[in-house]
């Protein structure tokens, strides 16, 4: 499968739509109140919603079409149920279909980015609404059911796109930067689970306080400086932060031989820099170019190891 370069989707259409995402620089110290960068990409999930004879929610690709539960075992089922809630009282029964143009478990915020669309679509068809600000709180709620404890990013950029930097408890603030990143985001093959993940780093946590911590602190420096490198378009210095970041998240057992066959396939390919998207151990990487054409090339080096690979141009 090869994802396309753009898409139609964005987000002023009429119809819901949610930003992928993909993680620049911090994943999973942003869970523990450190800074993270993330940008919303073109790709993500179109939401329309109609009347119906009752609750429903479908997502045909997936083959679940799932009435609107709170005590299903099925969490969309769940998640659904509690939007419609915070909507009662509801004029009618509603229908939503999601187009879903991401693959579940690659780091790229798929489940965020159906909460986001989804919420999106009750918009349009109830006349309403809502703020990113807004958009951001329920969506965080939809993600509870599917990952325990997020860390809140998926959802904050899917709802606000562009670039932007994530803090925990402090929430989100626009980033700038003077020319689009040209990324290439190529899949492992494997999928994860960000919660078994998460959990997993929370085990190391509890047994060598002192290393994770360290690590997090020099992942938040290294975003810290990220954020003076966009400013300033040093497209080649970011891409080192970038392959740093993904040393140390190595560090944590995050990594996988996939993942860094990978990487080491497009920095030889010339990409600035590379490393996973997400939770890890399994999943996306991500490639910084120095422009399309660089872009063009990467993505062809990483098509011989990876049959799901796309680029994408993200501004902010």
């Amino acid at each position: 499968m090869t994802w396309p370069s753009s898409s139609r989707y964005g987000i002023a259409s009429r119809v819901g739509f949610g930003a992928g995402k993909v993680i620049l620089l911090g994943e999973h110290g942003v869970v523990y109140g450190y800074p993270a960068i993330a940008a919303g990409l073109a790709l993500g999930v179109e939401a329309t919603a109609k009347r119906s004879s009752e609750h429903r929610l479908r997502i045909d690709s997936w083959s679940l079409n799932l009435p609107a539960d709170p005590d299903s075992e099925e969490p969309l089922s769940r998640a659904f149920a509690m939007c419609l809630d915070d909507r009662e009282p509801l004029p009618h029964p509603i229908e939503v279909a999601c187009e879903v143009n991401l693959p579940p478990g690659a780091g790229l915020g798929c489940s965020a980015a159906i909460g986001v669309a989804t919420l999106r679509a009750l918009d349009e068809i109830l006349n309403t609404q809502s703020s990113p600000e807004q958009l951001q709180e329920r969506s965080l709620r939809w993600e509870k059911f599917f990952h325990g404890t997020p860390s809140g990013i998926d959802n904050a950029v899917s709802a606000f796109g562009g670039i932007v930097r994530y803090t925990r408890g402090s929430g989100v603030r626009r980033m700038s930067c003077p020319s689009a990143l040209s990324l290439v985001i190529a899949h492992s093959g494997a999928s994860s689970s960000t919660k078994d993940m998460v959990e997993s780093v929370q085990r190391q946590q509890r047994h060598e306080p002192q290393k994770v911590a360290k690590v997090f602190q020099a992942i938040a420096t290294l975003v810290q400086n990220a954020e003076h490198t966009m400013a300033s378009g040093n497209l080649r210095h970011l891409g080192q932060l970038m392959t740093l970041n993904q040393s140390l998240l190595a560090t944590l057992m995050l990594s996988t031989g996939k993942i860094e066959e990978l990487c080491e396939i497009a920095r030889d390919a010339g990409a600035l820099g590379a490393k996973l998207t997400g939770a890890g151990g399994g999943g996306c990487i991500i490639a910084l170019c120095e422009d399309s054409d660089q872009a063009f090339s990467v993505a062809e080096a990483l098509h011989e190891k990876s049959e799901s690979v796309f680029m994408s141009e993200v501004s902010s």
